[in-house]
């Protein structure tokens, strides 16, 4: 999984610079500090994608494996009672 500085990093390698405007007023360019904030604002957004999908994708997992254990299937799963 990815690391909150290696996001950072990948993030200010896709947007080197960020600007804030319209086509009718014109763009200004963020100041250091505000492009900073908010790239770290979008790695923590893109990490906490990630990490729910990882756990979507263990909870699958887990699943598939435990109805192996059991030595059903899905479908037979869904046929128990609650």
């Amino acid at each position: 999984m990815t690391t909150l500085n290696e996001m950072i990093e990948i993030i200010k390698a896709e947007n080197p610079t960020l600007q804030v405007g319209d086509d009718e007023q014109g763009y200004t360019q963020l100041s250091a500090a505000d492009y900073e904030t908010q790239i770290a604002e979008w790695a923590d957004a893109r990490l906490t994608k990630e990490t729910k999908a990882a756990a979507i994708i263990q909870a699958a997992a887990d699943k598939a494996a435990l109805l192996a254990k059991l030595g059903i299937t899905a479908d037979e799963a869904k046929l128990l009672p609650s």
